[in-house]
């Protein structure tokens, strides 16, 4: 059996053992972006000798971690064509708030669990990915927020960029405490009670039955020390039958597919009963009134971002019809455009990261502008669906 007095005089608090049964389970609690969790993780595998190491990743973000990011394969157009540009700038803010943070401390974001690899490997140790597919867990989460939990979500990441608040291993080393930890997670939950429940609560089940399923009696899992709590209290219960329940994507609500459709309809059915009601004439200045609604703030979204001539004017052509249509936003159409005719280059993808953390990066970088070209005109055309539907419901009367 192991040792627990040796496991408390030799490592530090983040380092945890829990029985279960005749198994043995070393939990380390890391901080992503902590030297000596690095230290620390390789130091215990090294001396543990386990049967399996179980790592809080899964194999995407193994993947992109582990491997460097071959940018000239990453196909914008295709990413575009699902409608993936949001997710991709999601992962960049998130990618370059790390960063950040790693730089400052001289370790890039998730090289502890690296280390744990590849120390396992060294040793001839199995290795188990026990983290949920990261897209699951995204998609989850938006999927739980409310629209305004979203922009105060989204407003929060990107305040986040430009903070230059500096952080030292010894405030790493606070935050890892387990009583600032259980404050911090308290003041999520109260804050974000949904999006704690996906990102923290739903891992902590996914990532102990992931742990229980690993080949071995002696298992030493790496997690991030946010996990640790829910995970020991997760661990000695049978979740298993809530595994396929927290690892699927929600449908979209029926609701909001009606919802999406309803708008135009209206807005077609108002222009008919003008028609109808008024003549041609008056509809055909209302259909006008809405083209330029539509098309002149969606246009002057593009301006803004500085955005290729050619995509300024798909902004005026596309707004106008695609606010009659929930299949597609004006913001894709100038986007895709963007791309066709001013593409990134390998370069700016490497420096996108540092270049998000400056306002004049996010003009400078073109793939920055791409994303500028799909929000700013995207607002646009939204601004100018409501100004052109409320003129046009107004003369109904």
């Amino acid at each position: 059996m192991l040792d627990q007095e040796r496991l408390n005089r030799d490592y530090p608090s983040d380092v945890q053992v829990i029985h279960l049964g005749t198994r043995e389970i070393i939990l380390i609690g890391t901080a992503h972006i902590s030297r000596d969790s690095v230290d620390l993780v390789r130091r215990v595998i090294k001396n543990e000798t386990p049967d399996c190491v179980c790592v809080e990743l899964d194999a995407k973000r193994y993947e992109t971690l582990s491997k460097k990011k071959r940018w000239e394969s990453l196909d914008l157009k295709e990413i575009i064509r699902k409608k993936q540009l949001s997710t991709l700038l999601f992962n960049l803010i998130l990618a370059s708030y790390q960063k950040k943070l790693g730089d400052q401390l001289g370790v890039l974001p998730g090289t502890e669990l690296l280390v744990a690899v590849k120390t396992a490997e060294e040793k001839g140790i199995p290795i188990a990915l026990c983290d949920r597919d990261v897209r699951v867990t995204l998609r989850r989460a938006w999927h739980a927020t409310s629209f305004f939990k979203k922009n105060y979500l989204l407003a929060s990441l990107f305040a986040g960029l430009f903070d230059r608040t500096e952080i030292t291993e010894e405030k790493l080393n606070e935050l890892k405490k387990t009583d600032v930890l259980s404050e911090l997670m308290l003041e999520l939950g109260q804050a974000l009670p949904e999006l704690k429940r996906v990102l923290i609560d739903e891992r902590d089940t996914f990532l102990s039955e992931r742990i229980k399923n690993a080949e071995g009696k002696r298992i030493v899992a790496v997690v991030g020390a946010g996990h640790v709590e829910g995970i020991k209290k997760a661990l000695p219960e049978d979740r298993h039958a809530q595994m396929e329940e927290i690892d699927i994507i929600p449908p979209v609500s029926p609701i909001w597919k009606v919802l999406g459709w309803s708008i135009p309809a209206v807005i077609l059915a108002s222009l008919g009963i003008i028609a109808w009601n008024k003549g041609c004439d008056v509809a055909g200045e209302n259909i006008i009134y809405w083209i330029l609604a539509n098309g002149i703030p969606s246009s002057i979204g593009a301006m803004l971002a500085l955005a290729h001539p050619l995509t300024i004017v798909s902004a005026f052509a596309a707004a106008p019809v695609t606010s009659l249509t929930p299949v597609i936003g004006a913001g894709y159409v100038t986007a895709f455009v963007q791309v066709l005719v001013q593409p990134p280059v390998v370069r700016e993808f490497e420096t996108v990261l540092e270049d998000m953390s400056t306002l004049i990066g996010w003009w400078k970088n073109k793939l920055l502008k791409v994303f500028l070209a799909f929000l700013l005109p995207g607002l646009g055309s939204m601004i100018g669906s409501w100004i052109g539907g409320y003129e046009i419901i107004s003369n109904l009367f």
